[in-house]
């Protein structure tokens, strides 16, 4: 019998689809008298330690579901004796960044409420947090890492400063990363490939990374893959650059052919490869993209990880810097355990003290308690107000920003002074629909890239410590990257000491799985979104055991008593939209889609990864500073 495991199974955003009366207003919109304290959203609970569905969790997604689908949100609305300096729609890093930039620039004494839909602050940087036999066990739950940080702007390297992450914690954060955490940026670690076989999964140690590009041994590992011997041929040849696979083309035919054919017909059509091979060669970047190489140039699929280099002859030489640069931000990966989480963590606690009041900083970010109770206190001049979606910002007597949310079914109604709009791009049409014709089109054109983060919350890393790597990609799995949770001892965080204690893996599946398809990426995206609304949490969660006991079976591991507790973050509006080269035209400067959208509208401005067309966390802060620059100029 299967350890009970928690879990919050609903009804999926597919279901909406079907007819208004699922969600509809009176489920939604409660007319009558509060159910809850209106001035405030304190919580009674601790958010991280959830288990069961998260990400887009139950009660987070309706109200904006039936506002963007079928037009619905209340009629009426109590009006709040709230008035801010500043509003702020979305409590991501976006959003927190923009109240961070608004108090700095006006003073500790500005009024800032920010406003999400979701029952935790961060967006897509949550944290997930097990407690086991007396260990405290953490993980990520979306954003991971600090990419590159020596490469941030003046703002976004000034606000990491501001809450304690300068060049000295940098660089401790890389000294105390275990060199074998391949999760982490770190080249170097064993990284592996499992694929399915007879009698469970076929693990391959090493490292697969450099065995793509043709590193030490890659010929005797690509032998032992389960494959057919003329397949373990073609991609000998293709990792080693035994041969030119555009041979036949001249330089010029060879540089058009990589910047207009998909990396995929380029693996079938010119490498040889059968189709049923090409997971192989598309898991890396199934999640360093969020696509696949269906949807990516051979240029695009290269210098985002994809092999390749060596096999386009003289002209894979020439490309060869766009694979360098890709090698080059990998080795500036930085990561808390719990992932950006800390960050957020941080802001917050600088932004409103009380949640934290003895939290030193960095050094100790990710051990300390948090209050949430704290983060929407009438004393404070910054407040926090969770399971708050907003349904419409407008402005009135040309001076002043109504905002109109619903929290726990009761439509409520603020007034401010400015209002920063740090939400996802699509749902801005209909929360200020008077917006011209052009910006709301604008805003529409990106679809967000949709992913799922699992954790898994095992009772020792016994089995898991047999396995020759820390990293597997499992390229014909549901969940496509496994790895140990982050294991660094940063932020005070004690990782796990051995085996014996217990651990976490960390799953990681996209949904950009299928075959070619006669769409854009973005009605694919679209389709993926929906796929993960309509997984329910025990349809993954049978995915998940059967994954892990295929893959440790063998070492003694029995998911019926060795799993303690899982955790799915689904997260349908993942990545900001990327711009493809197979679907989306070269625009003027200052006419991309992003560009039109995140026009200043008045006392509205637009803060978010999607406005700068980069799914990073410095880009989130560089959006959110000139946001905050259009409404203090």
């Amino acid at each position: 019998m299967a350890i009970q495991i928690t879990r919050r199974d609903f009804l999926n955003g597919m279901a909406l689809g079907t007819g208004a009366s699922l969600y509809g207003p009176v489920n939604l919109f409660g007319q009558g008298e509060p159910a809850m304290a209106t001035t405030g959203a304190a919580s009674v609970y601790y958010p991280p330690i959830l288990t069961g569905m998260r990400g887009s969790h139950e009660g987070s997604f309706e109200v904006a579901h039936a506002l963007a689908w079928h037009g619905e949100k209340p009629a009426h609305y109590q009006v709040l004796d709230e008035h801010y300096d500043l509003v702020v729609v979305g409590a991501g890093m976006s959003g927190l960044a923009a109240a961070w930039f608004y108090r700095k620039k006006m003073g500790t004494d500005a009024r800032i409420l920010l406003l999400d839909n979701h029952d935790d602050f961060g967006g897509h940087a949550k944290r997930n947090e097990f407690h086991h036999n007396g260990r405290m066990v953490l993980s990520l739950a979306g954003a991971q890492n600090l990419e590159s940080p020596s490469r941030y702007s003046e703002a976004a390297s000034g606000l990491m400063a501001d809450i304690g992450i300068n060049d000295n914690f940098i660089a401790a954060m890389d000294a105390n990363t275990p060199d074998n955490m391949a999760l982490a940026g770190k080249l170097d670690a064993d990284n592996g490939v499992a694929l399915p076989g007879a009698d469970g999964h076929v693990t391959i140690g090493g490292n697969w990374n450099a065995v793509m590009y043709a590193g030490e041994g890659y010929e005797a590992t690509v032998r032992a893959l389960p494959l057919l011997q003329s397949e373990q041929d073609i991609l000998i040849a293709f990792f080693g650059g035994k041969r030119d696979f555009l041979d036949g083309l001249s330089l010029s035919e060879k540089w058009d052919y990589v910047n207009s054919v998909s990396y995929n017909k380029f693996l079938l059509d010119r490498v040889g490869l059968a189709e049923q091979t090409l997971p192989i060669l598309n898991a890396i970047i199934l999640h360093l993209t969020g696509v696949s190489g269906w949807n990516l140039t051979v240029l695009e699929a290269i210098g985002s990880g994809a092999s390749g280099i060596r096999a386009m002859g003289w002209l894979g030489k020439a490309v060869a810097a766009v694979g360098t640069a890709f090698l080059d931000s990998l080795l500036e990966v930085r990561m808390f355990p719990d992932g950006n989480a800390s960050v957020a963590r941080l802001l917050v606690q600088k932004l409103i003290p009380g949640v934290a009041p003895s939290m030193k900083g960095p050094e100790d970010v990710a051990i300390a308690s948090f209050d949430y109770s704290a983060l929407d206190r009438e004393s404070h001049a910054t407040r926090l107000r969770l399971s708050s979606t907003v349904v419409g910002v407008r402005q009135v007597d040309g001076k002043r920003v109504e905002v109109d949310y619903v929290q726990q079914q009761n439509p409520l109604r603020i007034t401010a002074d400015h209002c920063v709009l740090a939400c996802y791009n699509g749902l801005i049409p209909h929360l200020c629909p008077e917006m011209p014709e052009s910006q709301k089109q604008g805003l529409s054109y990106g679809v967000k890239t949709p992913f799922v983060y699992a954790n898994v919350l095992l009772e020792n890393g016994r089995a898991y410590s047999e396995l020759a790597a820390t990293l597997f990609q499992c390229p014909y799995d549901p969940f496509q990257w496994v790895s140990t949770a982050p294991s660094m001892s940063i932020g005070g965080y004690e990782p796990p000491r051995g085996p014996d204690d217990p651990m976490v893996v960390f799953m990681m599946h996209s949904p950009m799985t299928e075959p070619e398809q006669p769409i854009s990426a973005r009605d694919q995206l679209r389709i993926g979104r929906h796929k993960i609304y309509s997984t329910s949490f025990a349809r993954y969660e049978q995915q998940i055991r059967d994954q892990l006991q295929s893959l440790l079976g063998k070492h003694g591991f029995n998911h019926e008593t060795d799993i303690r507790a899982i955790t799915v973050n689904r997260i349908p509006h993942g990545y900001a939209y990327a711009y493809l080269a197979l679907d989306d035209p070269e625009w003027p400067e200052g006419q991309a889609p992003h560009e039109i959208g995140r026009a200043q509208f008045g006392p509205i401005s637009i803060a978010n990864t999607d406005s700068e067309a980069i799914a990073l966390m410095d880009a989130a802060f560089d959006a959110a500073w000139r946001a905050v620059q259009e409404q203090t100029s």
